[in-house]
C-alpha cells in the first residue's frame, strides 16, 4: 500500500515537472522575440502562439489580431509603438516597434562599365632612374609611399597625370625640390621631392609610377526611382596593384556586354570578360567608393526588362534561410533570373558587408560559370518579391557559394534614408 502511494505521488511529481517543462519551453519562445522590430507601412509581423498569451499596443499605428494559435502585427501608419504580452496579467515581454514609411526601389542586374578618377594622381610603385651617381628613386628618398595620392605639388591641385610632367621638368632645371601633399590612409602629409634627371633619356623623373584613374566591369544593384541615386558592386573597388581602396575623386559608369565567361572551379573564382558598350554613353556618375561599392546618380532610370517596377525591401532582421534568386549577366546585355539558396543570414544592427552565405542551386548558372564569378558582385538578390542585397565575393575554394550585403547597408551608403523619423513622425500626426 505504501509502495503504491509512493508511486503516485513520484508520477504526479513528474506530470508537474513535464507540466512545467512544457509552460518553460513555451514561455522560452516568447522571449526570444526580438526587443525591437522594424516594420515597413502595410506589412505583418507575426508571432507563433503556444500559450494563452495576450498582446496589446500603445497607440494606434500598430493593429494586433489574435487568433488560437498566431499573433499577428499590422504596420499601419509610420512611426513608434509599443507591444506588451502578459499571461494571466502578469506581463513576459516587452517590444518596441518601430514602423517605417513605405519604401521601394529597382532593382537591377544590369552589367556595368565602370570608370574611376582618383583624387589625385595615385602612387603605384617605385623606379630607379639612372643618373650620373647611380641608379636611385627620388620619390623613395623623399619617403613618398605606394599607395599614396598626391593632390597637389608646389600649391597646385593635382587631378591628372598630365599635371606632373611640367612641374617636375621646372623643379629639376631650376634644382628646387617638389613640394608634396600628400593624402595617405585618410591623414593629410607633406614631403620635400628633389627630380632627378635621366642620363638615358635627357628627363628629369621623380622615380615614382603612378595612376590617375581605374576602369572595370561589375552588376548594378538598385537605383531609386524618384532621386535616380543607385548603389552597384557591393564592395570596394581596390587599386590592382597597391591593394587599397582608390579614393574617388569622382567617376562615370556605362553600359557594358558580357562577352565570354571564364567558369570558375576549385581554387580559381572565374570572371566575366566584357567591354564597354559601343557608344561608350555614361549613365550615371560615380561619387563614392566603399566597402559597400560604388555610389551616385543616374541621368536616367535604366531597364533590366525582366523586374522593370519598384519592389519592396528586406532589412536584415528579416532575411531567412532558403530559396531566392539573383538577377545579373551571363551573356550579352541581357539580365536574368537564377535560383540561389540563403545559407545562413545575420541580423546586422550595424553596417558591416559580410551578412549572408550564399549557394547557387540553379543548374543553368552552374553549367554557364560554374557558380559565383568576378563581375557578378552587385547582383541583387530577391527574396518573396523583395530586394535583401547584393552578392558580394565568392569562396574561392567554392566557387557555387559566396558572401551578399543586405541591402539597407547599401541604401544608406548611397544617401538614401529609410529611417526617416521626421518624415514619419509628421505623417503618422
Amino acid at each position: 500500500m505504501k509502495l503504491a502511494w509512493i508511486k503516485k505521488i513520484i508520477g504526479g511529481l513528474l506530470l508537474v515537472s513535464l507540466l512545467l517543462l512544457g509552460f518553460s519551453q513555451s514561455l522560452k519562445g516568447y522571449l526570444t522575440i526580438p526587443d525591437k522590430i522594424v516594420l515597413f507601412e502595410g506589412q505583418d509581423y507575426k508571432i507563433p502562439k503556444s500559450l494563452s498569451v495576450s498582446a496589446s499596443v500603445a497607440q494606434g499605428n500598430v493593429s494586433v489580431h489574435d487568433s488560437s494559435n498566431l499573433l499577428t502585427l499590422g504596420a499601419e501608419k509610420p512611426g513608434t509603438n509599443e507591444l506588451l504580452l502578459d499571461f494571466a496579467g502578469f506581463p513576459i515581454k516587452k517590444v518596441d516597434i518601430e514602423v517605417l514609411k513605405d519604401f521601394k526601389v529597382i532593382p537591377g542586374g544590369q552589367s556595368i562599365g565602370v570608370k574611376l578618377n582618383t583624387l589625385g594622381v595615385l602612387v603605384v610603385g617605385h623606379h630607379l632612374v639612372s643618373t650620373a651617381s647611380g641608379k636611385k628613386s627620388p620619390g623613395e628618398t623623399a619617403g613618398v609611399h605606394i599607395g599614396d595620392i598626391i593632390t597637389e605639388i608646389n600649391g597646385k591641385n593635382i587631378r591628372k597625370m598630365e599635371d606632373v610632367a611640367p612641374l617636375v621638368q621646372a623643379a629639376g632645371e631650376q634644382h628646387k625640390p617638389l613640394k608634396l601633399s600628400i593624402f595617405r590612409e585618410s591623414k593629410k602629409v607633406k614631403a620635400n621631392l628633389m627630380p632627378l634627371k635621366d642620363q638615358q633619356e635627357d628627363i628629369y623623373k621623380l622615380g615614382l609610377y603612378i595612376r590617375d584613374s581605374a576602369a572595370g566591369i561589375g552588376t548594378m544593384t538598385f537605383f531609386e526611382p524618384k532621386s535616380k541615386k543607385y548603389g552597384a558592386l557591393g564592395h570596394v573597388i581596390s587599386d590592382m596593384d597597391t591593394k587599397k581602396p582608390i579614393v574617388v575623386k569622382d567617376g562615370q559608369i556605362v553600359r557594358s556586354t558580357v562577352t565570354s565567361i571564364e567558369k570558375g572551379s576549385h581554387g580559381d573564382p572565374g570572371e566575366k570578360l566584357a567591354r564597354f558598350s559601343s557608344d561608350h554613353k555614361i549613365i550615371g556618375s560615380i561619387n563614392k567608393n566603399s566597402s559597400f561599392g560604388i555610389f551616385g546618380k543616374l541621368d536616367s532610370g535604366i531597364d533590366n526588362n525582366i523586374m522593370d517596377k519598384a519592389i519592396p525591401i528586406t532589412l536584415s532582421h528579416e532575411v531567412k534561410e532558403g530559396p531566392a534568386q539573383i538577377l545579373t549577366v551571363v551573356d550579352g546585355d541581357k539580365v536574368e533570373k537564377y535560383d540561389i539558396e540563403i545559407v545562413s543570414t545575420i541580423p546586422q544592427k550595424f553596417p558591416a558587408t559580410k551578412g549572408m552565405v550564399i549557394k547557387v542551386t540553379d543548374r543553368e548558372l552552374l553549367n554557364k560559370t560554374g557558380g559565383i564569378v568576378q563581375g557578378m558582385s552587385g547582383s541583387p538578390i530577391i527574396q518573396n518579391g523583395k530586394l535583401i542585397g547584393a552578392v558580394t565575393h565568392v569562396f574561392v575554394n567554392d566557387p557555387t557559394s559566396g558572401y551578399g550585403v543586405h541591402i539597407e547597408w547599401m541604401l544608406n551608403e548611397a544617401g538614401i534614408n529609410i529611417y526617416d523619423k521626421e518624415h514619419s513622425a509628421r505623417k503618422a500626426s
